[in-house]
């Protein structure tokens, strides 16, 4: 590395006295935490990961994973951040889908100085408030 190399050169994260190294669950927790911020997402994961969720939950002094649902590639300079969430029922998907983005890369590039360079989600599925509720009316059969 020629000498003349400054900390500018190599990202925020390195300089002269050494160099700091973020691991991925740290950006998957951070983003995980901003994505459940956004009003109109339900839960993070997929359908196996909210079912291990659920059973980890029920352990008497467990802790809630908030990387669930949360998929990261982390380089020097750079992350990348894959999300897959359930949505609330009435919310404009678009919508939510351009909140969350917003809010993962502030939370991100102002916590650990580095660029996001993607934000891909995939809503697996959407929440309604109660499914089992009784539909109102007459029964059509008796």
């Amino acid at each position: 590395m020629p000498e003349n190399t400054k900390a500018e050169d190599t990202g925020p994260l390195a300089s002269d006295q050494g160099r700091t190294v973020i691991a991925d669950q740290v950006v998957a927790k951070i983003a995980g935490i901003a994505a459940r911020e956004v009003d109109g997402i339900h839960q993070l994961g997929g359908a196996t990961g909210r079912a291990v969720g659920a059973l980890r939950e029920r352990i008497p002094g467990s802790r809630t994973n908030y990387g669930q649902g949360v998929s990261v590639e982390v380089g020097e300079r750079q992350a990348a951040v894959d999300l897959d969430v359930v949505a609330e029922y009435g919310i404009a998907i678009a919508d939510l889908a351009a909140g969350v983005r917003r809010n993962i890369v502030d939370a991100v590039e102002r916590m650990t100085g580095l660029e996001v360079t993607e934000v891909n989600i995939t809503v697996h599925d959407v929440h309604l408030d109660d499914p089992d509720a009784e539909p109102e009316g007459e029964p059509r059969v008796e």
